[in-house]
């Protein structure tokens, strides 16, 4: 028997959430799979909370990303221009299809690898320049520059350029509602930057992934100018702010669990099981972008019509017993396989490999060059981004102590 709701009409507290969502969502999956909730724009949508159910949903083409299946007045998301918003988390098949065939064959293997000695020298230069501090906010200092100069190396964009482009996604991850103004600046100057960086690329091409994708070809297909400006975007806005954010949660996770800490310590080549270990336990994205039924859907016994929203919670379902055992405890020797971090089906993420890369470095560096790397103040009192679909520290402040010097070749 099927049901059209599971949970009363309650808006849900952005303040809870950033605090503790983890037993937000555990009340809410012990509770039922799924549930009718008001989310933090004002609007209804359906909660999927158990790993079964989400990870099926990912990959139910039903579900789509297309905002022109939502029902009218379904939909309250960021106001992009279409130069902006032609990109593949807002795209189905064939268009999906068309356009992620032809941003793997420039979005290769060989060019990823090629950044692991650049984001080597990265990690370790943002680490010389806070060496001497005894206190520092990581996420100011190390977890936001390092992955803005890794996605600015990949997308071919000068230094000078670097702060503007911080500038803008920053106002753009977290818009002042006091201020719209800010954001539709951001937006403004941004597709004005993309514009004259594609046809500086398009006259002058250079060895980085923005002119292979201005070359790119499948046959006689190739990216329009929008597809490319939007790329251009997705790339720098996901692959910034989502690796910002898994850097600095991984980090405090490892310094509330010292026990995980001496084990990776003592074993630096586990560094990639902890990685995955890290995004499942408290990844950067508590849920996976929004969906719209194309038509009325079962989803854990409650049907839901088509065109409304559907949320499906990351963080519920990595937390799912009946998936994980005891998920409540972060191990690193834990098989994290088949944690939704990075997606699930043909929306599984592009850069997943870069962000395991990035990621692995950052922290292999950090905690080689600081051994007694400790938190500055309580976690209590540590400020979280007020956000049901973004899980991030606003500052990470740590005392360094005993300091080591760098052992990357530059």
């Amino acid at each position: 028997m099927t049901h059209t709701t599971s949970a009363s009409h309650a808006p849900v507290d952005p303040a809870e959430l950033a605090r503790d969502p983890y037993t937000v969502y555990a009340r809410l999956r012990q509770a039922g799979p799924v549930h009718r909730i008001t989310g933090t724009d004002g609007l209804p949508a359906w909660l999927v909370t158990r790993y079964d159910d989400v990870r099926e949903a990912l990959a139910d083409p039903r579900l789509s990303l297309d905002k022109h299946n939502a029902a009218p007045g379904g939909y309250r998301g960021m106001a992009l221009p279409p130069a902006l918003d032609a990109n593949l988390l807002n795209m189905d098949p064939p268009d999906h299809t068309r356009i992620r065939r032809l941003v793997t064959r420039a979005f290769t293997p060989r060019r990823i690898e090629r950044l692991r000695e650049p984001i080597r020298r990265t990690a370790d230069q943002l680490l010389d320049a806070v060496a001497t501090a005894e206190r520092v906010d990581l996420i100011a200092s190390y977890a936001a520059p390092l992955p803005i100069t890794v996605i600015c190396d990949l997308l071919g964009i000068g230094p000078a350029d670097r702060l503007d482009f911080r500038s803008w996604t920053d106002t753009l991850v977290a818009p002042d509602p006091t201020r719209p103004s800010l954001a539709k600046e951001a937006v403004g100057s941004m597709l004005s930057f993309l514009t004259r960086l594609i046809a500086d690329k398009r006259a002058a091409p250079t060895d980085d992934l923005l002119s292979a994708l201005i070359a790119v070809r499948d046959e006689e297909d190739r990216l329009s100018e929008d597809e490319l400006m939007s790329l251009a975007f997705l790339i720098l806005f996901a692959g910034y702010e989502n690796t910002v954010h898994l850097i600095g949660n991984a980090v405090l996770t490892l310094l509330r669990h010292p026990d995980q800490l001496a084990e990776l310590r003592a074993d630096p080549t586990r560094i990639s099981a902890a990685v995955e270990e890290l995004a499942r336990y408290d990844g950067p994205m508590p849920l996976a972008i929004r969906r719209f039924p194309t038509e009325d859907v079962t989803i854990g016994g409650v049907t839901v019509p088509a065109g409304e929203t559907i949320l499906l919670s990351l963080a519920a379902a990595h937390r799912d017993p009946h998936r994980f055992t005891d998920p409540d405890r972060f191990d690193i020797g834990r098989d994290a396989t088949g944690h939704l971090a990075l997606g699930h089906g043909i929306h599984y993420c592009l850069g997943a490999p870069l962000a395991r890369m990035e990621t692995g470095i950052a922290l292999s560096a950090l905690l080689d060059r600081f051994p007694d790397l400790a938190l500055d103040v309580p976690p209590g009192e540590l400020r979280w981004r007020p956000s049901m679909r973004s899980r991030g520290l606003l500052g990470l402040p740590v005392r360094t102590g005993t300091i080591k010097e760098a052992t990357t070749a530059r």
